[in-house]
């Protein structure tokens, strides 16, 4: 027995890498897709915890592909430029000049600021958008409206917001392999060559689906889902998902979120997690502790 007791602290750190021993064995060589919302990315300090996150990822041998949004950077341009938008079913409009900043500002400012916080971390980092290589070829989004008074459902057009056709992970692959980390904004490319804007959450469960992803990860600003008790709901599956939404415990925005794990899910990623990114850290709790930190979603 030695004769003196061990720092407490010190013998915590030490329990918590035993305890994260076996979900790195687990998930080494696994590719884990990150969205990394818009809201989030306002905070500098929860900006450098993702960063560590990501770097401590790969340097346990995960291959994380991180997808970034940003739609409040954008609308504080289109303000700035003095550019009018409206919505419709959460989707921007998006007109050929409202492209243009978007591209702009998702594949320029927010892109690049987030590969500088990765380096800043000790990782390296590719910043990169579905255009580059066709990552991502995209086709137009079409969405009806049924009007209230007259019950006609009528077709709206979203100008230049797409949705992924197809995805070509091979830049992806390329960049992993070369012992970086790829950040891809939210932006695909037409078969024609026209530069459609992506809804962020859409664009990573694609990626997810694509590179066989065993982890789909979606940062938010909320716990999770919640119960009508407002108390978090650790595991759910697609059919519980669809009870909750059907007694509407499940409402407003998490359900287009929810919708995104259930299609990675059922398209073969061994699970979706939604969770809290202002929570220090939250990524390392969610994979490397038995408890977990947030909502897992995995087929039924």
């Amino acid at each position: 027995m030695p004769d003196y007791a061990p720092d407490p602290a010190l013998l915590a750190k030490a329990e918590t890498l035993v305890e994260a021993l076996p979900y790195m064995q687990r998930y080494a060589g696994e590719t884990f897709v990150v969205k990394y919302g818009g809201h989030a990315m306002g905070d500098p300090e929860a900006a450098r915890d993702f960063a560590e996150d990501v770097v401590l990822m790969k340097a346990v041998g995960i291959n994380p592909v991180v997808v970034h949004g940003g739609g409040p950077q954008i609308g504080a341009m289109l303000k700035t430029l003095g550019v009018e938008t409206r919505f419709v079913d959460g989707l921007r409009v998006t007109d050929a000049e409202t492209a243009k900043i978007a591209e702009m500002v998702l594949s320029g400012a927010i892109n690049k600021e987030i590969v500088s916080w990765i380096g800043r971390a000790g990782g390296r980092a590719v910043g990169i958008s579905g255009k580059d290589g066709r990552l991502v070829t995209a086709e137009k989004v079409r969405r009806t409206t049924r009007d209230p008074d007259s019950n006609i459902e009528r077709e709206v057009d979203l100008g230049f917001v797409g949705t992924p056709a197809d995805v070509d992970t091979r830049v992806l692959d390329t960049i992993s392999r070369a012992g970086m980390i790829p950040v891809v904004a939210p932006i695909g490319v037409g078969e024609d060559g026209e530069t459609y804007n992506i809804n962020a959450d859409t664009m990573a469960g694609a990626v997810a689906i694509a590179t066989g992803a065993a982890r789909l990860f979606l940062l938010t600003d909320v716990a999770g889902v919640l119960d009508k008790r407002k108390e978090l709901l650790s595991d759910l599956t697609p059919r519980a998902i669809a009870a909750l939404r059907a007694d509407g415990t499940i409402t407003g925005g998490m359900i287009p979120k929810l919708e995104t794990c259930v299609d990675a899910v059922q398209g073969g990623v061994d699970a979706a997690v939604v969770l809290d990114g202002r929570v220090p850290h939250a990524m390392l709790l969610e994979i490397f502790t038995r408890r977990g930190a947030g909502t897992l979603v995995r087929a039924d």
